[in-house]
């Protein structure tokens, strides 16, 4: 594929995101031996977008008119190549300017090669600059919730996030970990995760050792801890309430292979991603249900003895993987968000048996999701009592317990509640 259409695409994929606000998933890329490097291109340049767009903005001398914001975002493209790729700076420049070829606007070529040419000589300047690249609703969200962390969390949420991969319970994970070795793929053991192997490069899941007979599940460390925290039995009866695509409802079966899951989902085609999981994974324990966690009409009344609730949130724990929530997520998505997890919440605590667990776990960091819900909630609860996660990682949070954003960690936060009878 050429360089330029490689530009190209990419410059599609980031105008979908910044101008018609599209997630970077609903994007389609073409089945390509230069798809990593259009994906390098796209993920970097949103991730970056905030400080991308004030370098390229101050040294425009007029904003451009709304037709013509795919030349601003092919700015962006190319300040990203510039700053941040390892793309030799005569690529970086010459072949971005080309891309004006096929948008069929010639008066841009100059401009465009002109603001990269100024970027590119600023370059040591700019690259000392502090700058978050977050909106600056969430710089103030983020530093108010960690006075003490902030810096360290905008960092990570800048950075990659490694692949990471559950092992069957069924293998030996030094075993498993030595076979990927032999295909030339490395990876590193995680103590508090015991199932988990961090591969040292990303890679297509299908060089994955028997992937396809279920040795493995792509799931971020975080995402494990969850699991073990509900501590499942053979003999219970589990709710995995917005189960899809499946990855604790899974995990579930694999640490009590008897129990039975309910895993409810109100997206049809997202149900079929649970069953096929569940598929290539040997599981014949898991139920599907399609139905929304905030009614009951889908249930039989019968008491669940543990419920998982991965709630539906802002997902900022999750930013490092999905840098176009830095776009998409305003303030007015978090006020809603607190609002359909509360009343999850109070469905689903109807359906609890006595002496029964409730997991609340979700990918954010934002306190008003995390502590401060469950803290309402128990206050506003007299049958419901914390039960203390007293583990040597994460921070301790007045209720629960918080992951930020590290290395080998997405940042998650989990909450174990036990009603009383």
């Amino acid at each position: 594929m050429a360089n330029n259409i490689t530009r190209f695409i990419a410059l599609e994929a980031i105008y979908s995101v910044i101008i018609n606000k599209k997630s970077l998933s609903a994007f389609n890329y073409p089945k390509d031996n230069d798809t990593p490097l259009i994906k390098s291109l796209v993920f970097g340049t949103i991730r970056f977008y905030h400080q991308l767009n004030d370098i390229v903005s101050k040294r425009l001398k007029h904003s451009f008119k709304k037709e013509d914001l795919d030349v601003h975002c092919l700015m962006l493209l190319g300040a990203y190549q510039l700053l941040y790729s390892k793309i030799a700076i005569h690529a970086s420049i010459f072949e971005t300017v080309n891309v004006v070829n096929a948008l069929n606007k010639p008066w841009a070529k100059a401009l465009v090669n002109a603001i990269l040419r100024k970027i590119d000589r600023d370059k040591k300047i700019l690259q000392q600059q502090v700058h978050y690249s977050h909106p600056s609703w969430l710089v103030k969200k983020i530093k108010r919730d960690y006075p003490n962390d902030f810096e360290t969390i905008f960092k990570q949420n800048n950075t990659q996030a490694p692949m990471t991969i559950r092992v069957h319970t069924s293998l030996n994970l030094d075993h498993y970990q030595q076979q990927l070795q032999q295909e030339g793929i490395s990876s590193q053991k995680l103590a508090i995760t015991p199932q988990a192997l961090v591969l040292d490069k990303a890679t297509t899941v299908f060089n994955l050792v028997k992937f396809e007979q279920g040795a493995c599940y792509v799931q971020d460390a975080s995402a494990q801890l969850s699991v073990p925290l509900l501590n499942p039995k053979n003999t219970d009866l589990i709710l995995d309430a917005c189960s899809a695509p499946g990855g604790k409802a899974t995990h579930l079966c694999e640490l009590a292979p008897q129990c039975k899951v309910i895993a409810l989902d109100n997206d049809n085609k997202r149900l079929i991603k649970i069953s096929q999981n569940a598929q290539r994974l040997k599981i014949t324990n898991i139920q599907t249900i399609l139905g929304s966690a905030q009614n009951q009409d889908w249930w039989d009344s019968q008491l669940f003895d543990k419920i998982l609730f991965d709630a539906p949130c802002s997902a900022t724990g999750v930013i490092r993987r999905h840098p176009d929530i830095k776009l998409l997520r305003k303030p007015k998505d978090i006020t809603t968000l607190v609002v359909i997890q509360k009343n999850i919440l109070e469905n689903l605590w109807q359906m609890l048996k006595p002496s029964g667990i409730l997991l609340y776990a979700t990918c954010s960091i934002l306190k008003v999701e995390n502590e401060q819900q469950i803290k309402y909630f128990l206050n506003t609860h007299y049958d419901a009592k914390e039960i203390k996660i007293e583990l040597d990682w994460g921070i301790n949070t007045t209720v629960g317990r918080q992951q930020l954003p590290t290395d080998n960690f997405d940042g998650f936060y989990y909450a174990k509640i036990i009603k009383l009878t």
